[in-house]
């Protein structure tokens, strides 16, 4: 069924992207109600509105408590026009329809989060808003309600095509995406008087995450595969150039994120280059020009086609290195202009610029008929931590590697082996990684291959395993390859084995006590 707006009641909380939605439904002629902030933002823009106060006849009171809570409002919502009996009682009591209604809540998580007192937390937990969008979502067969700004771009675009009406379907839509936006702030709401003082890292964006942005890709992992990406990547990133990102994309990603994320409070450039959500190239160094190319250096061939990330902005003589490889997508907090040019060059490279914003603490995997969730891995162990096994310690330049190697490690498919070396005081290299073996022993060997086969000595360099070893084998080839340091967790029943190994033939063992799978 077809309905065309002729009202809209508009208050909200964000003004950002209001505009463009405001402007179109003011050309389709659509009468619009609004409350103070919002009021004044609409008039400001130099179009007709008609404050709520005129519509109930009624001020707002108690400091803005109560406004939107009145029969002329509510009524003008959720009367239903194909009912006789509504229709005449709408008519007796002056109440007009309200055929859209554009509302978000107060920011409660964010308040909250801010550290606020209890006091203003308990102010932004919101009556009005939760009422309207509910009673707006009730009342979907005659009324659209858009419950978030993520929505607004879509809608502009939907009412746009259909010159101010709205389809049963899409309103039903909707109305499913405003009972879930309701449900995630009570669920917050409740966590705070649970005693959970970040509600928004344990629900929300999670638990809730039809409530958010609905972005629909391409295709998913295999082309035959839908897929839809929840969440607000324009938060996350601004994107500079190139096509639409893919599900593919944005797990690898989402892997760069994580990986690069190790070394943001290092005072060195850094840059990954993923395949797979496996890093085959990273390393630290001065300039974020020596990071890339000792990162490329690592695995020029996987590199191809790669995403690549860095910590720092490029510069022109990064973005000169950078525009001779084959590369998906790059990803970093800025760009000089010039480096922006040239980058931009060709078509299809997506640049982006990522904005600082808090992520979340847990992570979720659908499996069998339920949903697993855990703890992120946000542990990685320093050598304040490190407890030497062995006769022989490791040096300083041996343990800034091993350091080097964890962070590597634990965001490495298990089974896992990562080589590093220092590249010069405080800068570290990847040499190879083993990654997603069946067994420990082939991820070493496969590690010492790809090494060797780009050049690199291994003699000097350091070894990180993600779990410990059952058997002395891994550090025998390890130190046959010319290996001289091992970190790994410890607390195999025959940790003595290859303790005993390694002070036999001059190598260094510290454990850590923290494994650090990834499956």
């Amino acid at each position: 069924m077809s309905l065309k707006i002729s009202s809209a009641l508009i208050s909200v909380f964000y003004k950002d992207g209001l505009e463009p939605l405001v402007r179109l439904l003011n050309e389709q002629n659509v009468k619009l109600y609004s409350t103070g902030g919002t009021q004044t933002f609409i008039e400001q823009l130099g179009m007709p509105v008609t404050a709520v106060e005129d519509l109930t006849g009624y001020p707002s009171i108690f400091g803005g408590r109560v406004k939107t809570l009145h029969p002329a409002v509510m009524g003008g919502i959720l009367y239903r026009r194909d009912v006789p009996e509504d229709l005449a009682q709408a008519g007796r009591h002056q109440i007009p329809p309200i055929d859209l209604v554009i509302v978000d809540l107060y920011p409660f998580e964010e308040t909250v989060a801010s550290g606020a007192s209890d006091d203003d937390i308990i102010e932004k937990i919101d009556i009005g808003g939760i009422s309207l969008i509910r009673a707006a979502a009730k009342n979907y067969n005659d009324v659209l309600i858009v419950s978030s700004r993520s929505q607004y771009t879509d809608v502009v675009a939907l009412l746009s095509q259909q010159n101010g009406s709205t389809e049963l379907d899409a309103r039903r839509q909707y109305a499913g995406k405003a009972f879930a936006v309701t449900s995630q702030y009570d669920t917050a709401i409740q966590a705070y008087f649970a005693g959970n003082a970040q509600p928004s890292e344990a629900t929300g964006p999670i638990y809730d995450f039809k409530a958010l942005s609905a972005n629909h890709l391409r295709y998913g992992e295999n082309p035959h595969q839908q897929a839809t990406f929840y969440g607000d990547l324009e938060a996350m990133f601004d994107k500079l150039h190139g096509k639409e990102l893919s599900y593919n994309n944005l797990v690898d990603v989402d892997a760069c994120v994580s990986l690069i994320d190790e070394f943001a409070d290092a005072d060195v450039s850094a840059f990954a280059i993923i395949k797979h959500t496996n890093a085959c190239g990273i390393a630290t160094a001065p300039t974020p020009k020596e990071a890339y190319l000792n990162a490329l250096a690592c695995d020029p061939v996987s590199a191809f086609g790669g995403v690549v990330i860095t910590n720092k902005p490029i510069d022109l003589a990064t973005a000169e290195e950078l525009t001779k490889l084959f590369m998906e997508i790059l990803i970093a907090p800025d760009y000089a202009p010039e480096a922006l040019t040239l980058l931009k060059s060709k078509k299809n490279r997506i640049l982006l610029k990522r904005n600082a914003i808090n992520l979340p603490t847990v992570m979720f995997k659908t499996i069998l008929n339920g949903v697993l969730e855990q703890d992120k891995d946000n542990q990685t162990e320093v050598t304040t931590q490190f407890k030497v096994v062995t006769e022989k310690a490791p040096t300083e330049s041996e343990n800034r590697a091993l350091e080097f190697a964890l962070k590597v490690c634990k965001h490495t498919k298990s089974n896992t082996i990562v080589l590093a070396k220092e590249a010069g005081p405080l800068y570290g290299q990847l040499l190879a990684s083993g990654v997603g073996q069946t067994s420990r022993v082939d991820a070493l060997r496969q590690a010492i291959d790809k090494a060797r086969s780009f050049g690199f000595d291994l003699a000097g360099s350091v070894m990180a395993s993600d779990a410990f070893f059952p058997f002395p084998d891994c550090v025998e080839i390890a130190g046959q390859a010319g290996i001289t340091a091992v970190v790994q967790p410890g607390g195999s029943i025959r940790d003595q084995d290859s303790i005993d190994y390694c002070n036999q033939h001059g190598l260094a063992m510290v454990t850590t006590g923290v494994r650090h799978f990834k499956h």
